[in-house]
């Protein structure tokens, strides 16, 4: 099986993709899941412009590095939020922002996402990982009181506003990982079933399974795995460290800034938190998983150049190839 590992350049951003990927090749990985920002990806380019998509390959090629996903987490968030503000204009496109108005903002992410599926196919990918966004995750603490109502109306309008997305999907023959994360329309559990439910369970949209928003919320990442068994398209590698003992610390992060030793959990570089990650990788043999694993690198409390080189390590030491055959098969006379 030997599956690649890959490192995600969301957080590295900063960095041009021809060093991002120069560190990346010098690491180990085998590749990387590029982000839709900084210089990394241009949808709108990639979409059209042959010397641009080349361009990319070239880097890739040069330093030995394949890419399998490409994510748009940032542009996919504005699809369905509610409310659009401050937050949104600091990580859109200023053309998908443009004058701000917040339906024009959903409107133009749409389309965005749509032009991610046909960059992605140009490139040879078949997986786009990302965020939907969510009208309804404002109610979470559900106080004031809100109506189940409003509640359904939340999921009907993520369907009305991503199948059409998703019928560019199909058509380009590229699937959508949504990442599992709080702020999303599908969070946790029972969020998942719903939302899957609210797309009639169409094999375009899937999931990216990131154990990392699960532990702190009490969801076995392992179990997700196996109960969403037929929907996981993409696995990110990130960890978290429970700190919420003694009595002070409390799961929702209390507005607490990363780092911060008051805070309940933490995200910490993979292999320094508490996700079970032998548990974990034994279900990704089970249920037959051969894509792309790829880091992503979130400490506040890590160097950033010591947390993936570390990382790539600790997943390749852990991601166990299964047995060609049983255990048991050398008894047999």
């Amino acid at each position: 099986m030997s599956r690649p590992i890959t490192l995600f350049t969301g957080q590295w951003a900063d960095l041009p993709l021809e060093e991002v990927a120069r560190l990346a090749a010098e690491w180990g990985y085998d590749g990387l899941e590029l982000a839709c920002w900084g210089d990394h990806l241009d949808v709108w380019r990639a979409a059209e412009d042959d010397a641009y998509l080349r361009s990319r390959r070239d880097i890739l090629e040069k330093h030995g590095l394949k890419v399998w996903t490409i994510s748009n987490h940032l542009t996919g968030q504005a699809v369905c939020d509610d409310p659009i503000d401050h937050r949104h204009q600091a990580i859109l496109p200023a053309q998908v922002w443009g004058d701000g108005d917040p339906e024009g903002v959903r409107q133009r992410a749409a389309e965005a996402m749509k032009t991610t599926a046909r960059a992605a196919a140009r490139l040879g990918v078949d997986t786009v990982v990302g965020f939907t966004g969510s009208a309804i995750w404002k109610y979470v603490a559900m106080f004031p009181p809100v109506s189940q109502d409003v509640i359904d109306a939340g999921y009907q309008d993520f369907a009305d506003r991503w199948n059409p997305i998703l019928d560019v999907f199909d058509e380009e023959g590229v699937r959508f990982a949504h990442e599992v994360h709080p702020s999303e329309i599908a969070y946790d559990y029972w969020t998942t079933v719903r939302t899957l439910e609210a797309i009639g369970h169409r094999e375009a949209f899937g999931l990216n399974w990131d154990p990392s928003h699960m532990v702190w919320q009490d969801i076995d990442p392992a179990a997700f795995l196996w109960d969403f068994r037929d929907r996981i398209y993409h696995v990110d590698c990130k960890d978290t460290k429970l700190r919420t003992g003694g009595g002070r610390h409390g799961r929702l992060g209390s507005h607490l800034a990363w780092a911060d030793a008051r805070r309940g959990w933490d995200f910490v570089s993979t292999g320094h938190g508490d996700v079970p990650w032998e548990e974990c990788f034994r279900v990704l043999n089970a249920i037959g998983y051969e894509g792309p694993v790829s880091v992503e690198w979130e400490d506040a409390g890590m160097d950033r150049l010591r947390g993936a080189a570390e990382a790539v390590q600790f997943v390749r030491g852990a991601l166990f190839d299964p047995p060609s055959s049983a255990f048991d098969a050398a008894f047999s006379q």
